[in-house]
């Protein structure tokens, strides 16, 4: 049987994360900042490549598992942006933006969206409805992810 050269990437997610991480090492990144950033996904190999991407910018990123969790996170702790799937257990992105949005501490924080039902959600309607910054359908580019957490945040890029 012959295999494609891209399924041994896929075989375990250590594989997918070191592959992943040796693509972002040499491609030109923001400008270095400080801030810190709130990867919330169930997808564990892919929220450890966006908080590997985000590092490389100079972004202090924390991972949650589900928006349970990243709401704990972020009523404990004051992230500078929150980077947020949409399908997740127990709570999902778009409930965790709600939440967030009701506090004072998070009204104004700029939430990036990440969806694999691009297709199926009224994306404009819920960008505005719950003041999304930015929304990347899936499969997406970390780097692009990153670029745009930069501009979010005022860094030069």
């Amino acid at each position: 049987m012959i295999r494609p050269r891209c399924t041994a990437i896929f075989d375990e997610p250590k594989s997918f994360l070191t592959a992943a991480k040796q693509r972002l090492a040499y491609r030109d990144v923001p400008m270095q900042f400080r801030g810190k950033a709130l990867v919330v996904d169930d997808n564990v190999a892919l929220a450890r490549v966006t908080q590997f991407a985000l590092g490389r910018a100079g972004l202090d990123a924390h991972i949650a598992p589900n928006g349970r969790k990243a709401l704990e996170l972020a009523l404990a702790e004051k992230y500078d942006i929150v980077i947020s799937d949409q399908q997740m257990p127990e709570m999902t992105g778009l409930e965790l933006c709600r939440r967030l949005r009701s506090t004072a501490e998070y009204a104004a924080t700029p939430i990036v969206l990440l969806t694999a039902k691009g297709l199926e959600l009224e994306l404009p309607a819920l960008q505005r409805e719950l003041e999304i910054s930015a929304i990347f359908s899936k499969p997406f580019s970390p780097s692009e992810v990153v670029g745009a957490a930069c501009q979010l945040l005022g860094a030069t890029v």
